[in-house]
């Protein structure tokens, strides 16, 4: 009998009329006689909500147990579920991350799972139960519970589908699938029916929302295909794999765009081997992440520039931590913080002269400013002004011929 893992987000069961929907699509899983694994996260707005009262209580929050207290709200939503499963005639308990158990490393909030020890599960799913297990969190090795970052759960539901050897893997969300551009944003976005594991990453780093980008490298890593679908509407998703296909019509797959990003500029930099590191070794030590990085080095070459992005919310610590730094002198510092990060990816690029050109062009055609460009093989990035983020969106896909 065919395994499948099923995973719902907070907005699938953010209440308790979308709760009993969500268990008419488990039912309908199992009437299809396979067995179903269910992953859930918590109800949306309770996580939110649990920070909320961390933050009232303290500014800085033992980690420890801010994993403790926002790891509560999945326990809720799977007993809930689980609840409703039994009530329609099925066989179904809530399994707490330690309960199966899943094993995680690395630090509060940022953990990684590591093992999952699935034979419990595979014992209750012969003998006809659908488990529901809760997302975004694991135990450590001092079996202390850890999580795994905001929209974890699909991280959960993809590394249980690795080590369960799953036969499918679908996470089910609020949008029927995955978007050229955030289609709340754009009218014109349309849905993708197949996408790379390498456009998918670089989507879900870059702004897109659908994916956690952890969760889409181990799906890479572990060569499992993931179908993303809607569970409001019946309808087909997308699906993210290794898969062939031709790029002849589509160069780029998607545009996204970020709302949250901050720029920062070092002047005057005294310009000698190591400085660069000396800048960015404290941010790394305070798990701040650098992005975009430019640097601009002086005729003379004894000063440079540096400008470099990171989060708005880690905007006054990296003020901090540059000012402290004893090991750098520079003229002046600089911050922007109404700057966005808009970025076109497709694997199609590669093999296709005259991209950069075409995308600069057509922002300019807008009279839209680049502050900062940021290229690899399949993505080119450009840092703008947040006010210009939907003209420059409609101008590219446009551009693209994705309309």
């Amino acid at each position: 009998m065919k395994i499948v893992v099923l995973k719902f987000g907070g907005t699938s069961v953010g209440s308790v009329d979308r709760i009993k929907k969500i268990c008419r699509i488990i039912s309908s899983f199992k009437k299809k006689k396979k067995q179903v694994v269910v992953i859930s996260s918590a109800m949306s707005g309770v996580t939110n909500d649990l920070i909320k009262k961390s933050k009232l209580l303290s500014n800085n929050f033992n980690n420890a147990e801010y994993d403790a207290l926002v790891s509560t709200g999945e326990q809720v939503s799977c007993a809930l579920i689980s609840g409703r499963l039994n009530h329609l005639g099925y066989k179904s308990r809530s399994w707490q991350s330690w309960q199966v158990p899943i094993l995680t490393e690395g630090p509060y909030t940022k953990a990684r799972i590591n093992k999952i020890i699935v034979k419990n599960l595979l014992k209750y799913l012969k003998l006809g139960g659908i488990p529901v297990v809760t997302g975004f969190q694991g135990i450590n090795d001092k079996l202390r519970i850890t999580t795994i970052g905001r929209s974890g759960s699909d991280a959960t539901a993809i590394m249980l589908a690795k080590f369960i050897k799953a036969d499918e893997c679908i996470i089910f969300t609020d949008v029927d699938g995955v978007y050229t551009t955030d289609p709340r944003q754009y009218k014109k976005a349309k849905k993708i029916k197949k996408i790379f594991y390498d456009e998918m990453l670089e989507m879900a780093s870059l702004g897109s929302k659908v994916m956690q980008p952890t969760s889409v490298q181990d799906a890479k890593l572990n060569n499992i295909d993931i179908k993303v679908k809607s569970s409001f509407v019946s309808k087909s998703g997308t699906l993210i794999g290794s898969y062939k296909k031709s790029f002849s019509n589509q160069i780029i797959t998607g545009i996204s765009s970020t709302k949250n990003d901050a720029k920062i500029t070092i002047i005057g930099v005294k310009d000698r081997p190591g400085v660069a590191a000396s800048i960015f070794k404290p941010l790394s030590k305070n798990l701040i992440n650098v992005d975009m990085v430019v640097q601009n080095i002086s005729s003379d070459t004894r000063e440079t520039d540096l400008t470099f992005t990171i989060k708005n919310d880690d905007l006054k610590k990296t003020e901090k931590l540059i000012n402290q730094n004893k090991k750098i002198s520079y003229k002046k510092l600089s911050f922007d913080k109404d700057v966005s990060k808009v970025s076109i990816i497709g694997v199609g690029m590669i093999t296709t002269p005259g991209i950069t050109y075409r995308m600069f062009q057509a922002l300019a055609s807008k009279k839209i400013n680049i502050l900062v460009i940021s290229t690899s093989e399949i993505k080119i990035s450009v840092l703008i002004s947040s006010k210009h983020v939907k003209k420059a969106v409609a101008v590219l896909h446009k551009e693209f011929k994705l309309d």
